[in-house]
C-alpha cells in the first residue's frame, strides 16, 4: 500500500499515512485516524494538503538491498556512474 505525506498548515506537522490511492484525505482528523495518532489541540476539521513527496511504494524484497540501480541494470547499463556496468 502506498504511503503519502500530509502537511497540516494549522500545526505545521507532516505525517506519513498509508492508504489506497483512491482515498482522499482533506482534514487533520482524517489523517490522524489513518495514522493512528491523537489530533492534540489541532481541530479535526483543519485542512491538510498531500505533499508531492508521498505516494511511494517499496517492495519488501528490496529493503536492505544496497545494490546500486546500475549494477542491477536499472539505469541504462551503468551510464550514471554508480554501478559496475
Amino acid at each position: 500500500m502506498p504511503s503519502y505525506d500530509y502537511l497540516c498548515e494549522a500545526n505545521g506537522r507532516v505525517v506519513e499515512v498509508k492508504h489506497r490511492m483512491s482515498d482522499k484525505l482533506s482534514s487533520w482528523g482524517q489523517v490522524c485516524e489513518k495514522a493512528g495518532i491523537e489530533a492534540g489541540n489541532t481541530p479535526a476539521d483543519a485542512p491538510v494538503q498531500r505533499l508531492a513527496t508521498g505516494g511511494q511504494v517499496v517492495k519488501s524484497s528490496s529493503l536492505g538491498d544496497n545494490t546500486p540501480p546500475c549494477a542491477a541494470g536499472g539505469c541504462g547499463g551503468g551510464m550514471c556512474g554508480l554501478g559496475g556496468g
